[in-house]
């Protein structure tokens, strides 16, 4: 009998937000995955990496600042070098949990490209603050130069970048090959390395791709059962903080549509986990999307808990 394959999509909280927090973060992580691997599951990780891929970048920032010889360090490249340490502590903190309980099992971190339609809407209005924060004085040259910046919360100026929808993961087939290998497989960090294909060519676009899209894409694109959307809540809520706040444990894509239109999810947190939820639910027959809490994740896949968007 075949193995049903749940692609979970991790949540900052995760991670941590800084090097010890992370490695802390992960050893947590890893026993609920582990957990899981154990159900006789194909488990698939993607993950986040704001606060990861921010630090990186304002690093590369401040050094060039600092020395005159350092060239600008593009953002996919910093987002590669996010993949690569986030991806490299969770690989091993799963393996260490692996071996703790005597279980001879694989992991591997596939570095993925993830490419974008350089003609996407996005790209005519970024909206989503990377790098440190500039002064007015270089926030100005930047625009001179043809790099968006913004105002950012009265903090300070900060380079604005695309959040593009994700068509295609170049290493589709690599991921693929892993899992049918029985290999717990890490991949799509960060929503993916963004890239655009010219004639075969992948070249970086300073862009952002949003986690959640990108990990509705992949499990389409790996016949999935489950997408597992892991959040700080364990179910979604309409009228959320108000007195007559309702947690929902079953929606099918047409009620999530219609709260949707009622504009009951917030713009920038439960929203676009919804509308990946649905995304992934319509990609084909028998698919289910939970969204839940980390430590609920086993439970919700059990049907205990969290809320499930369905066709």
């Amino acid at each position: 009998m075949e193995k049903k394959k749940v692609v979970i999509a991790l949540g900052g909280n995760a991670l941590g937000k800084d090097v010890e927090e992370q490695k802390e973060a992960v050893a947590k992580t890893a026993k609920v995955i582990v957990d899981l691997h154990e159900q006789g599951l194909d488990i698939i990780i993607t993950h986040g990496n704001g606060p990861q891929v921010g630090m990186i970048q304002n690093a590369m920032d401040n050094l060039v600042v600092m020395h005159e010889n350092y060239k600008q360090v593009p953002l996919p490249t910093s987002v590669a070098m996010s993949q690569g340490y986030i991806g490299i502590d969770l690989q091993n903190a799963i393996k260490y949990e692996l071996y703790s309980r005597g279980i001879d099992g694989k992991v591997s971190t596939i570095l993925s490209q993830v490419e974008v339609d350089k003609d996407d809407e996005a790209f005519k209005n970024p909206t989503k603050p990377i790098g440190r924060f500039l002064t007015k004085e270089e926030a100005d040259e930047n625009e001179a130069n043809g790099v968006r910046c913004m105002e950012d919360a009265g903090r300070g100026y900060r380079v604005v970048v695309a959040s593009p929808m994700p068509k295609r993961i170049r290493e589709l087939e690599t991921i693929k090959t892993l899992v049918g290998a029985g290999h717990i497989v890490i991949t799509c960090g960060g929503g993916g390395i963004p890239v655009v294909s010219e004639n075969g060519k992948l070249v970086g676009v300073n862009a952002v791709i949003d986690k959640d899209n990108a990990s509705s894409l992949l499990a389409a694109q790996l016949g999935a059962d489950y997408l597992v959307i892991l959040t700080a809540v364990e179910k979604v809520a309409i009228n959320y903080g108000k007195e007559n706040q309702e947690w929902l444990s079953d929606l099918t894509v047409d009620q999530a549509k219609e709260y949707i239109a009622q504009e009951q999810f917030a713009k920038g947190s439960m929203l676009p986990k919804i509308e990946a939820a649905i995304r992934f639910a319509e990609s084909g027959e028998g698919r289910h999307t939970l969204i839940t809490l980390l430590d609920k994740a086993a439970a919700g896949i059990a049907g205990e808990t969290g809320t499930v968007i369905h066709s």
